[in-house]
């Protein structure tokens, strides 16, 4: 396996390939997470690089990150340990945006365009939002709730990412990974341990309730979904939130119940051979025996941790689908 590092200097005229100590690890995360690389360089006289310089890595010659320097930390043996993010980490900066008639792709561009952020492929969202007021908060979460309103509306989910130094919006329908008779597949042999819970401590709500001052009318909306079962195994979990304008109580209420009125099973699998084609958002097929439940499906990649070798490449991954939320 061929893997090679770049770091450029403060002004970015110079281009250094430092030495490198075994064990660089890329993490992603599917919502509100930027692409992270962590590293060991060792400290010689050549290299001179600080905050800001830009990084980038590839795996036997395929480009897989690209993002800057944000933390330094040096110890007395001169092993510099460095934290670099992709782009994805200025959507962290707040601020408030008022807009109309946009589809959530159309929001990214015109978010990228004002912070200067590079796009490649947004794939359409197609649905329009009639109107949002995003005060004091990240540009993550004006994203998320965008996506948000999209799936409750289309029953599409899209996932954001930076791909190797470009902001990126696809449907999941477009991140499997591989393709009929090839698909990345994990099982009894590629994972080396698993951790599987079920819980209805987190995310779990058999009672929704939400509600909607109409100026209209001077009433109170209220508009509620349930499910009597298991409300009578569990006991009322309420999940509440109010709605705007343009939103439709009914609607979004038996869409939330349907998401959250089940029980949370979380899959982390460890040790999983390697793939840079794996990263949260990606769709991989998981074929495993759980004791209580099999699994043969398509699951999705919520979070994704690669550690980099000088022969080895393994992977952490967590999972959702179907029961699972990862």
């Amino acid at each position: 396996m061929e893997i090679a590092l770049f770091i450029s200097d403060a002004a970015g005229e110079k281009l250094y390939q430092p030495i490198v100590e075994e064990g660089i690890e890329w993490t992603t995360e599917r919502r509100s997470t930027p692409g992270k690389l962590v590293f060991q360089v060792v400290k010689d006289s050549i290299i001179q690089f600080s905050e800001g310089a830009e990084v980038h890595l590839e795996v036997n010659q395929t480009p897989v990150f690209l993002g800057y320097v944000f933390s330094k930390k040096r110890n007395k043996d001169q092993m510099i340990t460095v934290t670099a993010y992709d782009q994805m980490r200025y959507l962290k900066n707040k601020d408030t945006y008022v807009y109309e008639n946009k589809t959530a792709s159309e929001f990214i561009q015109m978010l990228a365009d004002d912070f200067s952020l590079h796009t490649g492929e947004l794939e359409d969202t197609h649905f329009v939002i009639a109107s949002r007021v995003e005060e004091n908060t990240s540009l993550f979460d004006m994203i998320e709730s965008a996506l948000d309103i999209t799936l409750m509306n289309t029953k599409e989910m899209f996932v954001l990412y930076d791909d190797f130094g470009k902001l990126t919006l696809k449907n999941i329908s477009s991140m499997y990974v591989g393709e009929p008779g090839a698909y990345f597949t994990i099982d009894e042999e590629s994972g080396e341990n698993f951790e599987y819970t079920s819980s209805i401590d987190t995310n779990t709500y058999n009672q929704i309730k939400l509600t909607y001052d109409n100026e209209q009318t001077g009433t109170r909306e209220i508009y509620m979904a349930k499910d009597s079962e298991h409300i009578q195994e569990w006991g009322i979990l309420q999940y509440y939130d109010t709605l705007s304008k343009e939103e439709n109580g009914k609607e979004k209420a038996d869409a939330l119940l349907d998401l959250y009125n089940k029980k949370t099973r979380n899959l982390r699998i460890t040790n999983v051979f390697g793939d840079i084609r794996v990263r949260a958002g990606s769709m991989v097929l998981v074929i495993l025996h759980l004791g209580d439940m099999e699994i043969s499906h398509f699951m999705m990649v919520e979070k994704c941790k690669h550690v980099f070798q000088l022969d080895s490449h393994f992977m952490d991954v967590t999972l959702r689908g179907g029961e699972f939320l990862g």
